[in-house]
């Protein structure tokens, strides 16, 4: 016998429909929010919407009997509404995952023979549009049909009637929450897929109480940790959800929710005592699609057996044995439901079969599921077959009329979704008057359409005489005019403040109530936020976008806009491109720099060929020794310095400060001088003993104990007094370059001044004794930089007196250290020949070996040979830098003793290793050869071509280091170093080429954007830019990347990610093998031409060899990625991996061999052009990290200068984003810059040295801008 507590279906709630229940809510609670997902819809509202919706459907032919497919992006209010409309038309819903192939959504769909769809485009007729009757829905009309899985695959149809479903709705209401009921106040999560049953708990747990849903990306739901915060933000207060999810979230994120409710899968003890709390009701539910969402419920308490319960009020529960016999309290058996939840299958011989008969009962649904009858309940045991749950998401936007149709004297009305100026969605409503000899309020209107929906959803307004109509009488949307003007007509509004709300409102698509409106909290993004500053400018050309991040709210802005008086600085005349005569001279220039770096190759040949010659070898060639010696020395480290050096000194003799024609003969004499200086290899001995010497050589002066850590300019204009520090990748060539000049001045950094790492030093800048530029800032020169003075930010302003970070008195200078450094410095340029030389040996032993032909042998054997070497180096630099972070401890330590050696030489070799290992960076392996090198490193972390000395660095789970990060480091003063550890939080982001230096913590979940710094100490969740790093206002960006494509990828997407990453050792095989033939072509010229025409033709083999290895490239990159496009691409997707397998190419092929030594020239264009760059006539690059080539624009003699980033890309949340950065003809984007996605630099606009361009940011033409970001610029 069944006990009565089991017994329930005599207790079913009243019948009504679920339109009953929404209609009923929406009328006693109108003005409550209904649904929030960034913008609020009240009750009232969204019956308006739904009411109209439900007329779309009627006109459509769509009523009781109709099935409508939904198939939308999920987290977004028009996913609801559409649901609503069909369920307020009568028709059912008929829910599809739209990440779901095609084939199974199709197959869905003619299952349920669906007379139409919602999708992202809206709904779509699949009959003939014929229009019937409004009605209501009645109580036997199916809600919803929702497809499951059977265990032969093929989805299975559960129709489930309004009855049933209203029931189930009231049921749950007698359940949850008595003490103090749901209502207005709560916020449900609606984080499940509409294609999941459990969604209809969301939804009327919201509806049938005034409640609002707040709709969450699937992805957040998922993540775990980025939860937290998300629920904490939004207000949430009511969760339904399964146990798996919420095991992983953290327990803080649910502190301001009071009703918890789990399903869909069993729940355990342990996750019972984390998940409760006094304040809190936790309720685990249970049920099938086929009988209604939920079927039995229970309380869960700490220490208590986990439950499922006893029936709702209406529906039947038994357990039977394998007979079909009730079992007794103890029994274990096979669920059986009965009563008023129960649903049916479509498929009429599926419902007679599993909808059979039984226990007395005229219908009854067998579960599948095991479960143990208990006195306090059901304990569910477990499946017996293998049903699975399908989720979804998807949705788009709807309409909203009746509200308007009310306002006074409205005779006609529509409502449109557009498209902002930012591509956001907008309602705009059209509205005919009854009387136009009335003039229509806009105020009045604004006013009652505020007091019954929420401000950010009340709709711009344009009063037309008469709304266009079709043949057919219907209101012709598609002539509706667009854009229209605003009508800001506030009272309280200033006159700037009005203009300024008419750019706001089109730029946000919703009328600003007052002065106090903040763009942001109203949804501005950063690109949001750029658009609107372009639209500013055209009437205050100099504001900048970091304007409205200062002075977010409109009266703020406004007064900031009207004390804007400077007007922008223009150019003299237009541009000219770079003349043939020029490109002309360049290219004699570029064939005596290869025939230079040629004589590295002849005398390493020529040596093995005497060593060979002397062994018998047949093909090897006596060279007299003396020559073979000459040539050696030359190429030594410390003989190519001085040559370099001597060869710089002459070039630009007599060079003064001055701005001269760019490409003319003073900027080509700097230009070949850098070339040849940066042939000699110069790079290798900053901070070495060396570097003082070669920067006297090249005219330099250089005090006693100066620490210089970076590379002399060439033009010998610098003046470093003594014991002043210069840290590593600081800018100190005393020139940049425009359009139209190239601008050189001295610098002078007094006694004991301090530079920071990644600083740039533009000319005429003077620093003062004891003076400290903080790292990452761009001293303009246009003020001296007095003395104990701390100046940061670009452009640097004095920030404060300079820190005493370090002791007074210089440390004793011990000679052993000079020797070391020096030694170190050619050790450095000398360990990759070594680990070549290894790889070369092996080559030989093959040829040896098999006898083979000895060129073509050396040429098969390459392959090999190359991946020797690169593992022979990845060895050395790993034992290296394992041995020197032994026992190597954070503090502040001389610079000449042990442990500033070890900082230094660690620093130096992750520098290099970074270019010769380039294959291990940015790839799953990145994180493990960072903790191999002695860096904490968490799970899921992600690390590009990041620089650190490892063992002081801690990266914790799910971080993720962009390109070019400067991690831990060093700082210098007054010949002492300071080393420190540094900490990146949980799922932060470091931006491309920013820096977090030696005694930085950054905490969780924080961000510190491109060419930023990092603050010492952080709050989780904060975000910072610039340098000094400021807070930053952050506007979460949800996309639909999903979890799995993001931080937590599926084995398979690992495996196929490493072997595409694998394939990026043919890029390093490729130059092993290309280098292999440069030294067959010498040979072959030595044996046939002998040594002087081999020295004279060399570098025509190299700038063949660098031809071909473009050419290579570029196939590879048209290959890999073909043309690249703007749009978004998860991390873990073919896309990304692709596309950084043709950019190890660039990086490792095409940027020595090609790139590296046609910086500046007409061949670089040409290269650039071929990868799909759009480049104008005569345009001065310096650079070629253009890393998406056919996103580039560049105009006829615009100018990029050296260092400088095109970035058209950007990671944000592990998404890859991709945007066109275009410079217009004769624009400068100036040394060390970088322009983010979607920027545009307009005709004759300068970009000064050491800037960022945001994002979207449209720079108007003839203005000069500098700064991380931009601002307004006015050289001295």
């Amino acid at each position: 016998m069944i006990s009565s507590d089991y017994l329930r279906s005599s207790e079913a709630p009243s019948p009504r429909t679920l339109y009953d229940v929404f209609t009923h809510t929406a009328t006693t609670f109108p003005e409550a929010a209904a649904i929030d997902d960034g913008s609020i819809i009240t009750y009232r509202e969204l019956l308006e919407r739904v009411q109209a919706g439900a007329q779309q459907l009627h006109a459509a032919g769509v009523g009781p009997g109709s099935r409508i497919g939904v198939r939308m992006t999920s987290g977004h209010s028009d996913l609801y509404i559409a649901i609503l409309s069909i369920l307020a038309a009568g028709a059912a819903y008929v829910p599809v995952d739209a990440d779901d192939p095609d084939e199974r959504a199709e197959l869905v769909f003619s299952e349920a023979a669906i007379q139409g769809c919602y999708n992202d485009d809206g709904f779509h007729s699949y009959q003939d549009s014929t229009p019937i009757t409004p009605t209501v829905p009645a109580l036997e009309d199916t809600a919803w049909i929702i497809f499951t899985s059977g265990s032969t695959g093929k989805p299975k149809g559960v129709a489930v009637s309004h009855r049933s479903a209203a029931a189930f709705v009231d049921a749950e209401s007698q359940l949850f929450l008595q003490d103090a009921p749901i209502g207005p106040d709560d916020r449900v999560l609606a984080g499940l897929s509409v294609a999941f049953d459990a969604s209809c708990e969301e939804m009327w747990l919201a509806w049938a109480h005034g409640a609002c849903l707040v709709p969450a990306p699937r992805s957040l739901v998922r993540s775990g940790m980025d939860l937290g915060p998300w629920l904490i933000r939004r207000d949430i207060t009511i969760v339904s959800t399964v146990p798996t999810l919420a095991g992983l979230w953290p327990t803080e994120a649910l502190d301001n929710i009071r009703l918890l409710i789990l399903g869909g899968e069993a729940c355990s003890a342990e996750l019972v005592e984390k998940l409760s709390a006094p304040e809190r009701e936790v309720w685990n539910t249970y049920g099938p699609t086929e009988t209604t969402v939920v079927a039995c419920a229970a309380l869960l308490r700490p220490n208590h057996p986990v439950s499922i319960g006893f029936p709702l009020a209406g529906w039947d529960l038994a357990v039977v044995d394998a007979q079909g016999k009730p079992v007794g309290i103890g029994g274990v058996g096979e669920l059986v439901i009965g009563g008023v939840g129960l649903a049916r299958y479509l498929d009429p011989q599926k419902d007679a079969e599993k909808y059979a008969p039984e226990l007395g009962w005229s219908r009854a649904y067998r579960s599948g599921d095991h479960v143990k009858l208990t006195e306090d309940g059901l304990l569910f045991v477990g499946r017996v077959d293998d049903q699975v749950k399908i989720g979804g998401r998807r949705i788009e936007l709807g309409e909203v009329d009746a509200h308007l149709a009310a306002l006074p004297n409205v005779r006609q009305s529509t409502v449109v979704v557009h498209k902002t100026g930012t591509g956001d969605s907008v309602l705009v409503g059209y509205l005919s008057l009854t009387d136009e000899s009335l003039e229509f309020d806009h105020d009045q209107a604004r006013t009652i359409l505020s007091n019954s929906m929420p401000a950010a959803l009340v709709p711009r307004l344009c009063v037309l005489p008469e709304l266009p109509t079709t043949t057919s009488g219907k209101v012709d949307k598609r002539a509706l005019p667009w854009p229209i003007h605003s009508d800001v007509t506030a009272a309280d509004l200033s006159d700037t403040e009005q203009w300024l709300a008419e750019l706001w409102v089109d730029v946000l698509g919703m009328d600003i109530a007052d002065a106090n409106a903040d763009f942001f909290s109203l949804g501005g993004t950063s690109l949001a936020a750029a658009t609107l500053i372009g639209r500013i400018r055209e009437r205050v050309p100099t504001i900048a976008v970091r304007d409205l991040y200062d002075h977010p709210r409109l009266g703020a802005l406004a007064e900031h806009v009207e004390s804007i008086h400077v007007a922008p600085s223009t150019q003299e005349a237009p541009a000219q491109p770079v003349s043939a005569q020029a490109r002309a001279i360049q290219g004699l220039v570029q064939l005596v720099a290869m025939t230079l770096s040629s004589l590295q190759w002849v005398a390493g040949l020529a040596l093995i060929n005497n060593i060979a010659a002397s062994a018998g070898v047949s093909w090897a060639q006596h060279i007299p020794w003396l020559i073979v010696i000459a040539l050696l020395i030359f190429v030594t480290p410390l003989g190519k310095l001085a040559i370099g050096g001597y060869a710089a000194r002459v070039l630009t003799k007599g060079i003064t400060p001055g701005s001269y024609p760019r490409a003319g003969r003073t900027h080509l004499r700097v230009w070949a001088a850098e070339r040849i200086a940066n042939a000699s290899g110069s790079r290798s001995i900053a901070g070495a003993t060396w570097v003082n010497y070669y920067a006297r050589a090249l005219g330099a002066r250089v005090g006693d104990g100066v620490n210089l850590h970076t590379i002399p300019p060439v033009t010998g204009l610098l003046t470093l007094e003594d014991h002043c520090s210069v840290e590593p990748e600081v800018d100190l060539s005393g020139y940049w370059v425009d359009a139209r000049h190239i601008h050189i001045g001295a610098i002078h950094v007094g006694k004991n001044a301090r530079i920071g790492a990644r600083s740039v030093l533009m000319p005429g800048t003077i620093i003062g004794d004891n003076a400290h530029v903080e790292a990452g800032s761009t001293v303009t020169g246009s003020t001296p930089v007095k003395t104990n003075a701390r100046w940061s930010g670009s452009p640097a302003q004095k920030v404060g007196r300079s820190k005493h970070r370090f002791p007074d008195t210089p440390p004793p200078r011990r000679p052993q250290w000079v020797l070391a450094y020096g030694l170190s410095s050619l050790f450095l340029a000398l360990l990759p020949l070594c680990a070549v030389a290894i790889g070369g040996a092996t080559m030989i032993a093959f040829v040896h070996t098999t006898g083979v032909h000895p060129f073509l042998g050396m040429i098969g054997a390459a392959p090999a040979g190359t991946l020797i070497a690169f593992v022979a180096y990845s060895f050395c630099v790993w034992g290296l830098i394992r041995l020197l972070s032994l026992r190597l401890n954070p503090g502040v330590a001389p610079v000449r003793s042990a442990t500033g050696w070890r900082v230094w030489f660690i620093q130096r070799l992750m520098d290099d290793a970074r270019t010769y290992l380039f294959p291990l960076y940015a790839a799953q392996l990145t994180p493990l050869w960072f903790r191999s090198l002695g860096a904490t490193v968490g799970k899921d972390v992600e690390i590009s071509t990041a620089v650190m000395v490892p063992t002081f660095v801690d990266i914790r789970d799910g971080s993720f280091l962009a390109d070019d990060t400067l991690v831990s480091g060093y700082e210098l003063g007054g010949g002492w170093m300071l080393a420190g550890a540094t900490k990146i939080g949980k799922r932060s982001f470091v931006g491309n080429s920013s820096i977090a230096g030696p005694q930085r913590k950054l905490a969780k979940n924080s961000l510190v954007a491109v060419l930023s710094s990092t603050p010492k100490k952080s709050k989780a969740g904060s975000n910072w830019w610039g340098s000094p790093p400021e807070r930053m206002r952050r506007v979460t960006v949800t996309t639909d990347a999903s979890e799995s494509s993001t931080y937590k990828p599926r084995l398979q997407m690992r495996i196929l990610r490493g072997a595409i990453e694998t394939l990026r050792l043919l890029a390093p095989i490729t130059s092993g093998v290309l280098a292999t033939a440069v030294l067959a072509s010498l040979q072959l010229l030595l044996i046939n031409l002998g040594i002087g025409t081999t020295i004279l033709l060399g570098g025509v083999v190299l700038v063949a060899a660098g031809a071909l290895a473009l050419l290579i490239t570029v196939a590879m990159k048209w290959l890999c990625v073909g043309r690249h496009r703007t749009g978004d691409h998860p991390l873990w997707s073919w896309f990304v991996w692709l596309n950084e397998l043709q950019d190890t190419f660039v990086e490792v092929l095409a940027a020595p061999w090609f790139f590296n030594h046609a910086l500046g020239t007409g061949s670089l264009n040409i290269g650039l052009r071929l990868l799909g760059a759009q480049i104008g006539k005569g345009a001065w690059i310096e650079t070629y990290w253009l890393p998406e080539t056919d996103l580039c624009q560049i105009g006829a003699g615009a100018t990029i200068g050296p260092g400088v980033v095109v970035q058209t890309h950007l990671f944000q949340d592990r998404v890859m984003s991709l945007g066109t950065v275009t410079i217009a003809p004769g624009a400068t984007l100036a040394a060390h810059s970088v322009a983010l996605p979607a920027s545009k630099l307009a005709d004759a606009t300068t970009i000064g040295p050491g800037s960022l361009v945001m994002r979207g940011d449209q720079v108007p033409a003839h203005t000069r801008w500098q700064g991380n970001p931009i601002e307004p610029w006015i050289p001295s």
